[in-house]
C-alpha cells in the first residue's frame, strides 16, 4: 500500500489523468445504459420511415438544410430545438427520426426530446454525410438553392 501512496506522490499527473479517464468511460458507460433513444442506421431510419408515420427534425443550420435534407423533413436547429417544443407537442408518440450533419448534434437533440415526453426518438447515425455520401440515399434541395446555382 505504501508504494502505491509513493507512486501516486511521484507521478500526481499520471494518477490524475487516470482517475479522469476512469470517471469518464464510467460516465459513458451509465449514459450508454440509460438512455431513452436509439439510433439507426440511414437504411433503417428509411425502413422506418416506410412502415409508420415518422416525422424527421433535422437539427443542422439553416444554409446547410437548404442545401440538402430528406424530403419532408422539419428545419430545427439545434440551438432553437426548445424554442420549437410546443410545435413539435403533436408527435410525442409517433417515431421521431433526428438528423444532424455528422451524426454528432444529433444525440444532444434526442435528449431534450426525450426529457420533454417524447417517446420513440431514434438518431441517424453518421448524420447526413452518411445518408448521402455513404448510403448515397435521396435528399430534396430547397428551391432558394436552386436558383442560386443556376446563375
Amino acid at each position: 500500500m505504501d508504494r502505491y501512496i509513493e507512486f501516486i506522490l511521484n507521478h500526481y499527473l499520471l494518477s490524475l489523468a487516470l482517475v479522469i479517464v476512469t470517471f469518464l468511460l464510467i460516465q459513458e458507460l451509465f449514459d450508454t445504459a440509460f438512455k431513452k433513444f436509439g439510433a439507426l442506421s440511414p437504411l433503417l431510419a428509411v425502413a422506418k420511415m416506410n412502415d409508420s408515420n415518422t416525422i424527421v427534425i433535422d437539427v443542422r443550420e439553416p444554409p446547410d438544410f437548404v442545401q440538402s435534407h430528406i424530403d419532408g423533413a422539419i428545419s430545427t436547429p439545434l440551438g432553437k430545438l426548445p424554442e420549437h417544443l410546443p410545435k413539435l407537442e403533436a408527435h410525442k408518440k409517433t417515431p421521431v427520426l433526428i438528423a444532424c450533419q455528422n451524426g454528432t448534434r444529433s444525440a444532444s437533440a434526442a435528449k431534450t426530446l426525450t426529457k420533454a415526453g417524447f417517446e420513440q426518438v431514434f438518431v441517424i447515425t453518421g448524420g447526413m454525410l452518411a445518408w448521402e455520401e455513404d448510403y448515397k440515399l435521396p435528399v430534396k434541395i430547397s428551391s432558394k438553392n436552386k436558383t442560386k446555382t443556376n446563375h
